[in-house]
């Protein structure tokens, strides 16, 4: 039995899909622990590509139950979409497959129509949200105005509960953003039509998990976004609104700290970021490019390209620190071949001239470094084939190599390709 969480120690679009899927072949519970649909993992089965936003990575394994955590905020329009989209692809999701926690948090139309308004009134000082009302749900949530999949149980409830916090809503569209107000009836209509549907899957989910722990099932808790984007660790203001951290896997699914075993950080062999905010080891040149070609950098949830930089071991070592990591997972190391020369970012140098090991947090210092690199020779030729670390290129293994050095965690799995059987497994983690 083993209770492992993972996560992205990066600006998130590690790869999380895969790794989970791969996992949860061994995994009899898998919990999502926070986030909305402003995430996308994607899992590459044979021929067939699937993309997720809310529902786990584990639901392509028929044996695996999921979990959509407590800490999750759900659109039901977009997770209703979602299953009907699997259904079209020949995945059948149940009840007993798929449950949902009944203190998650529903994003609301008015969710989506504030943080549209206030992206747009910031201008030059955007933060580069998706737009799907995630930020304003978690306002809501910590204000406790917010909506719950519970509140779905009792009709008479739900329908006076969001009379009070619709015209509260309104008021403020109205009269701050000066839009169109909100009407009720689609709104609440729209709520009835989904409870039907919903109800079933609706459980205690911490409940759920505790008993699965008492019969020693391997339970896999699944993060959405990156460290980077943590909106208590990240850099701030460029950050979602949720913990993307291993602590938030105890908050966003209602387990204790001492029940984890294990935590695994999923990382590029590079470094992405969507959206704004600062990036020290972005590339601008024929490289970067290729890499965003190669990787096929383009966000699963918007679609929007991704800017692309050399690896960050200085907020690599940040976040083995923060998450508690014990092992990692490099995916899209094969993204590399070619390149005559790989660098890895190991300080920051400062406009005083200081140089620094150490990961700044604060947005604008953090705009005002410059990367110091050391210098690798890059590989010609990688076996997407490969079963074995031994099977990789000599430089690439001195890569990974170093990578464990600077982390000072080891490396136990190895993506060498997209699809789910081009994986190493180092070290076994269940």
């Amino acid at each position: 039995m083993a209770n492992i969480v993972l996560v992205g120690i990066q600006w998130g679009d590690e790869g999380k899909g895969k790794i989970v899927d791969f996992l949860s072949d061994k995994a009899d519970l898998v919990v999502r622990f926070q986030g909305g649909n402003n995430a996308g993992h994607t899992v590459i089965v044979g021929d067939q590509k699937v993309v997720l936003h809310l529902i786990p990575s584990g639901i392509l394994r028929p044996s695996t139950t999921c979990i959509i955590g407590n800490g999750v905020v759900v659109n039901l329009d977009v997770l209703q979409t979602e299953l009907e989209t699997l259904e079209s692809q020949g995945i059948k999701v149940t009840a007993e497959q798929l449950k949902i926690s009944e203190n998650a948090h529903l994003i609301m139309p008015y969710h989506l129509k504030i943080e549209e308004s206030n992206e747009d009134r910031r201008g030059d000082q955007k933060v580069g949200t998706t737009k799907r009302g995630i930020g304003p749900t978690y306002v809501d949530k910590i204000a406790r105005e917010g909506l719950r999949i519970a509140d779905l149980k009792d009709v008479e409830y739900l329908k006076e509960k969001l009379g009070v916090l619709l015209a509260a809503k309104n008021e403020y569209i109205e009269k701050v953003l000066g839009a169109a107000p909100l009407d009720f009836e689609p709104i609440y209509q729209n709520l009835l039509k989904h409870r039907d549907w919903v109800l079933p899957h609706v459980c205690n989910a911490s409940l759920v998990i505790h008993q699965a722990q008492r019969q020693r099932h391997n339970i896999l808790f699944e993060g959405a976004q990156g460290t980077s984007l943590d909106v208590d660790h990240g850099t701030y203001p460029f950050v979602t609104s949720s913990n993307t951290v291993a602590g938030g896997a105890c908050t966003g699914s209602g387990i204790g700290p001492t029940a984890i075993n294990k935590v695994i950080g999923v990382l590029k062999a590079y470094t992405t970021r969507v959206g704004s905010g600062p990036f020290p080891t972005e590339l601008f040149d024929e490289v970067g490019e290729r890499i965003q070609t190669q990787g096929h950098e383009f966000g699963a949830t918007t679609g929007r390209p991704r800017r692309c930089g050399w690896l960050d071991a200085v907020f690599l070592k940040y976040a083995v620190r923060i998450n508690g990591l014990t092992d990692l997972s490099v995916t899209k190391l094969d993204v590399l071949t070619g390149l005559k020369e790989i660098k890895i970012c190991t300080a920051y140098k400062h406009p005083d001239g200081s140089i620094s090991d150490t990961f700044v947090s604060d947005g604008r210092e953090l705009e005002k470094v410059t990367p110091v690199y050391e210098v690798h020779q890059g590989w010609d030729e990688f076996p997407s084939e490969a079963k074995n670390f031994e099977d990789l290129p000599p430089q690439a293994k001195a890569f990974l190599r170093r990578i464990e050095e600077l982390s000072e965690t080891q490396v136990s799995m190895v993506s060498t390709g997209p699809k789910r059987d081009e994986q190493i497994v180092v070290h076994s983690l269940f």
